[in-house]
């Protein structure tokens, strides 16, 4: 299974990789330096901004809804303009926005997390119908959030817990009763970053620190796993014309002198079709 470059950019903190299915486009996003990547072709393009940003939903052809350290805002691809949707801890000037995607319903997940990685002074919320409400609390790294396509589940992880959880969810996508653990990587001393699940029900998790991604089983068994070029392998996203293209983020942030794969975003061909990302609903 091949793996190439598809990105050579260097991100400090690569992550929220999202593909576009009206543009045929993947974006993605450098946390630390706070831009909005993308490419048409050979085509490099980016956006700066004035804060963290860190996860985006697709609205339309023109616009994303965009997860800062400080609000969802609606941004627009070809002017530049953005509009508030609704304030994210604003008043905690400590956290910023981590790992987010929209699920079945229109709704829009996103973790928070302390810009040091401060013990549970993060939390998911969803945004539905207009409105930002708290799901989980008390967590430290948010990551791994994505949705089985029965729309039975909602996924997440607390990354130093080493557990992806399962939510069930309700018929309008709200979570009901406790979440339990899906697939626990104590014993292989593995930390699961973001995930993404495939049109059949297949969790496809990345690891940081250990240079690879993992497919997991509905039943949370792991069937296998892709050697990667970067060691901190942050989050996948399938795209491509037929969604059977698994893109992959990584951060060089904290490695001591990092070659020239850290950092970069990565693309493997599958034999393997991923779900068509969701529409946010506004």
């Amino acid at each position: 299974m091949k793996v190439t470059t598809f990105d050579p950019r260097v991100c400090t903190l690569g992550e929220g990789p999202l593909w576009h299915p009206e543009r045929q486009q993947l974006f993605w996003f450098d946390i630390i330096t706070k831009r909005l990547l993308s490419r048409q072709g050979d085509t490099s393009l980016e956006w700066q901004f004035d804060r963290h940003v860190s996860a985006a939903g697709w609205v339309d052809r023109d616009r994303l809804m965009i997860a800062s350290e400080t609000d969802l805002f609606l941004f627009n691809i070809e002017t530049g303009a953005s509009d508030t949707l609704c304030p994210l801890e604003v008043d905690q000037v400590s956290t910023r926005s981590n790992d987010g995607r929209t699920d079945p319903w229109g709704g829009f997940w996103i973790g928070t997390m302390d810009k040091g990685a401060a013990p549970q002074a993060g939390a998911i919320y969803r945004w539905y119908k207009g409105e930002l409400h708290p799901l989980v609390h008390d967590l430290t790294i948010p990551n791994a959030i994505c949705f089985s396509p029965d729309r039975k589940y909602a996924f997440y992880t607390d990354t130093p817990t080493r557990q992806i959880m399962r939510q069930p969810l309700k018929a309008d996508g709200w979570p009901t009763g406790a979440a339990e653990v899906f697939v626990d990587l104590n014993e292989e001393g593995l930390n699961p970053d973001g995930a993404v699940i495939d049109a059949q029900g297949y969790l496809w998790n990345a690891q940081w620190g250990a240079a690879r991604v993992a497919r997991y089983s509905p039943d949370g068994t792991e069937l296998m796993a892709v050697a990667m070029p970067a060691i901190q392998m942050t989050c996948p996203a399938f795209g491509g014309p037929d969604l059977t293209t698994l893109f992959v983020t990584s951060a060089a942030e904290g490695i001591d002198s990092p070659t020239e794969n850290q950092g970069q975003t990565f693309s493997i061909r599958l034999g393997h079709n991923g779900q068509q990302e969701h529409r946010v609903i506004i």
